[in-house]
């Protein structure tokens, strides 16, 4: 999924899009921050700031990467800059990740079918 040797066609923007995508993910500080988004609504950044042991422009840091991911976007209310979850982007990781939970899922049912087929050990 990365856009290596793909150059400027619509694949290989897609692809760098993802990559951005899964590179946001991979930081717990901002799975933390998309999740407050998705329980706690639209918040400006000292409102998400509170819940972080770190200094305010470390946070700006982390919400600019989920900016360019296009994860959240930003509302200026005055001084305020609010930050709203995008959930479009993680549609795709789902549609990604779909095939490999059916996999683990399919792997489990054979797990279960087998345990069930095993006698039950009942010596004491």
């Amino acid at each position: 999924m990365t856009g290596t040797g793909v150059g400027n066609t619509a694949a290989g923007l897609r692809a760098a899009d993802e990559d951005r995508v899964f590179a946001a993910l991979a930081n717990a500080t901002r799975r933390e921050v998309l999740r407050l988004l998705r329980d706690e609504g639209p918040q400006p950044v000292q409102a998400l700031a509170d819940h972080f042991a770190m200094r305010r422009p470390s946070l700006s840091e982390h919400l600019k990467v989920l900016r360019e991911a296009g994860l959240v976007t930003e509302q200026r209310s005055g001084r305020q800059r609010i930050y709203r979850l995008e959930a479009a982007p993680l549609a795709e990781v789902q549609d990604w990740l779909h095939p490999y939970e059916r996999f683990w899922r399919e792997r489990l049912k054979g797990l279960g079918d087998l345990l069930d087929r095993m006698p039950d050990d009942d010596r004491p």
